[in-house]
């Protein structure tokens, strides 16, 4: 083990938290804390790209969510066995997700998802109600878009329901990040591309977008689009105060289903 270890701050609003959290867990291959108004990323490399990722993000969002970064070396403290510690394996649905030094629980769907990825697998609120909906709307043979896949557990679960998966990312790290959390479980997806739903070819029996509500609005067309007569679209990442601007995008749908976990909102829609 390396003496000195890197740590970055990211001090943001905390209506922010989790969801930037939840995208850095899925880039970074270390521990990741949230607290109030801040997240702290621990590694023993260089954490510049993690910083770099999210001022780009930041500049896609048009600004919307602002932050601040901190980048400290400190002398190590065995964090990454204290991070592990931390993480406990959660049920969301049909679905059991842990990390790889639990077992695999008998009578539910087993998910391995590692700590590096813990916002990433069903912690964040959004990704738990999405792992619920997707229990409850996926089916054997269904044809699954997951748009913004992230580390690709949304994915996952369809498949291990049988459906026919296909993925995509914006970020070129989310895909890799999505390729190894498919081979860690020893499935196989359909198509993944670097990229939106516009590069799509086919017509989704189910279609899942768990980003966040401005983003789900500018591509609200295509999504609709993309899905079937009588599919579903399974939309998150909305904080409570934008869901009605979501609606308002999506409002010639069939509202099925709406969750609140926190202050996040999940919408399930049937065209």
């Amino acid at each position: 083990m390396k003496n000195r270890y890197y740590e970055l701050t990211i001090a943001l609003n905390d209506d922010f938290v989790e969801f930037i959290a939840d995208f850095v867990a899925n880039i970074a291959n270390d521990g990741v804390e949230i607290g109030y108004e801040k997240i702290i990323v621990r590694s023993e490399s260089d954490l510049t790209y993690v910083k770099d990722a999210l001022i780009s993000l930041s500049d896609t969002l048009d600004g919307n969510i602002s932050m601040n970064y901190t980048i400290q070396e400190k002398e190590n403290q065995d964090w990454i066995q204290k991070y592990k510690d931390s993480i406990e394996p959660i049920e969301a649905g049909k679905f059991y997700i842990f990390p790889s030094w639990y077992e695999p629980k008998e009578n539910l769907i087993n998910i391995k998802i590692d700590p590096a990825l813990a916002f990433g697998s069903g912690h964040h609120a959004t990704t738990f109600s999405c792992l619920n909906a997707v229990s409850e709307y996926v089916k054997a043979n269904d044809l699954v878009l997951d748009v913004g896949c992230g580390s690709g557990i949304l994915g996952l679960a369809s498949k291990k329901l049988g459906a026919t998966v296909e993925l995509c990312d914006t970020d070129p790290i989310s895909v890799d990040s999505c390729k190894q959390n498919f081979e860690l479980n020893n499935e196989s997806y359909d198509k993944l591309w670097e990229g939106s739903v516009d590069k799509a070819k086919g017509n989704y029996d189910v279609v899942i977008a768990n980003i966040i509500a401005d983003v789900l609005r500018f591509i609200a067309k295509d999504l609709k689009n993309d899905t079937k007569d009588g599919g579903y679209l399974i939309l998150s990442g909305i904080l409570d105060k934008k869901e009605e601007l979501v609606k308002e995008s999506f409002k010639d749908l069939n509202l099925e289903k709406r969750t609140l976990k926190d202050e996040w909102v999940t919408l399930v829609y049937k065209k």
